[in-house]
């Protein structure tokens, strides 16, 4: 079992959680069950993932919600675009959510990598 507050990439999507919840503050109100809603709830499936697999056995469980993860965090990707094309999100929070989205997409995809690679030297030869 991991400790997930260990893990960079879990901080990172952690703070980009909380600038999504705040940024999707200003939504319109016709959007709380839609977009604003949407948007929280897969930037919180980041971390939640993140965490949720460190607290599993082995890594091929772990591998499996670090994939989830970056699904997630496709998805949060898109839905910043969308909310931005549609007025919602102003170019400054958008310039700064989006980047921080692919560093994590970035950071988890080295995370899977280096699981692989564990997972493949435990299986026997």
């Amino acid at each position: 079992m991991k400790d997930f507050r260990d893990l960079d990439v879990w901080r990172k999507a952690h703070s980009a959680t909380l600038a999504v919840y705040r940024a999707t503050s200003d939504f319109p109100k016709e959007e709380l069950y839609g977009l604003t809603s949407q948007m929280r709830r897969c930037s919180a499936s980041i971390p939640a993932n993140i965490a949720e697999g460190c607290g599993r056995r082995g890594n091929g469980e772990f591998h499996r919600f670090l994939t989830i993860a970056m699904g997630s965090a496709s998805e949060l990707e898109y839905r910043l675009l969308l909310s931005h094309d549609l007025g919602f999100l102003s170019q400054d929070k958008f310039g700064v959510l989006t980047p921080q989205v692919q560093e994590i997409k970035k950071m988890l995809a080295s995370l899977i990598r280096r699981v692989d690679m564990e997972r493949n030297r435990a299986l026997p030869a």
